[in-house]
């Protein structure tokens, strides 16, 4: 009898654990479908983003003289037959700036007209920023500075007199005189992230011939010139993104040298080396061959558009993540257009 109440008593609790544990089994577990869901992979294309790759970015706005002070390259000339004949001072004085008197030479000008005053640039640096610089401004166009505006307040001698309404820059003698043209209001975005590793976009693209008096390196706030234009589909407001494809370094003298240097350390076995000609190698290396082209798509800044001619336009940085460079390519950004 002992042995049977025995075995019934424990009979019994294991018929309660059984029944309390159910509850749980049935609560964790999931159906085939569920499990796999569960299990799958995150979606590889949608990035992760971080302040590196998705900085949170200030875009600076353009000014009056961000306007009309950038300058601009052409390729038809602009005529120069009225042009800045001297000042209220002349000889002694040779540069004006707002608020002064000069005299302008030339015909068609009228009392309360105002001119804006240009002047035809030429590049005193012989040394090329990037390969074919020189060649490829030549055949963008004629570069030229906007100095300020002028306004005529009496035209009864043979050269007109006028007063400096406004000065970007000192304005001298033989400076171009042109009518003066209102320039399209831009508009501006407010701050937002921006996708440094975006894949090309494939739409209107072209090159920074050059820059604003003549720089190199360029920041925010920079004006940049570009051999795209109004006959591309270019339009004042449009957004450029700024890229640098890391393959431009192996075409500059100075950073080329970096590709032929070791990048290893003395503990690796098999340390890699950059894919370049065998022969310009500086170190042995027996890992593997990393190719420049195979990098991401890098963007440096972003560029707006304020003044287009039918083949060129001229852009204002209104943010850079590090130096935008002459010879840089511009992309349109589809993803910043209003």
């Amino acid at each position: 009898m002992k042995k049977t109440g025995l075995i019934l008593t424990l009979l019994a609790a294991t018929v309660a654990w059984a029944q309390q544990a159910d509850p749980a089994a049935v609560a964790g577990a999931t159906t085939p479908e569920a499990s796999s869901s569960d299990s799958a992979p995150a979606d590889s294309a949608t990035p992760v983003e971080t302040s590196k790759n998705y900085p949170q970015v200030q875009f600076a706005t353009p000014t009056y003289a961000d306007l009309y002070c950038a300058g601009f390259i052409t390729k038809q000339l602009l005529p120069n037959a009225n042009y800045v004949a001297g000042g209220l001072q002349t000889p002694n004085t040779t540069k004006y700036v707002s608020g002064d008197i000069v005299y302008l030479a030339g015909q068609g000008y009228q009392p309360g007209a105002e001119y804006t005053i240009v002047r035809e640039l030429r590049d005193v640096n012989e040394f090329e920023a990037y390969p074919g610089q020189h060649r490829l401004v030549a055949a963008t166009g004629q570069p030229y500075a906007e100095l300020g505006r002028v306004k005529i307040l009496d035209t009864r001698n043979k050269t007109a007199v006028a007063q400096v309404e406004y000065s970007c820059d000192a304005i001298l003698p033989g400076d171009t005189a042109i009518p003066f043209a209102e320039k399209p209001a831009v508009t501006y975005r407010p701050p937002d992230k921006f996708d440094r590793f975006a894949p090309g976009s494939g739409r209107t693209s072209g090159r920074i011939v050059l820059a604003k008096d003549f720089d190199a390196f360029v920041g925010t706030g920079g004006k940049v010139y570009m051999n795209v234009g109004a006959n591309q589909g270019v339009k004042v407001g449009d957004y450029y993104r700024a890229t640098r494809p890391y393959t431009d370094d192996l075409h500059d003298p100075v950073d080329s040298l970096s590709f032929k240097a070791g990048m290893g350390d003395d503990t690796q076995k098999k340390p890699p080396a950059w894919k370049v000609p065998f022969y310009e190698r500086t170190s042995y290396h027996s890992g593997p061959t990393l190719n420049p082209a195979d990098l991401p798509h890098r963007a440096v800044g972003e560029i707006i558009i304020i003044s287009v001619t039918p083949t060129t336009a001229t852009g204002m940085i209104t943010f850079a993540l590090e130096d935008v460079h002459i010879g840089d390519d511009v992309e349109l950004d589809g993803e910043a257009q209003p």
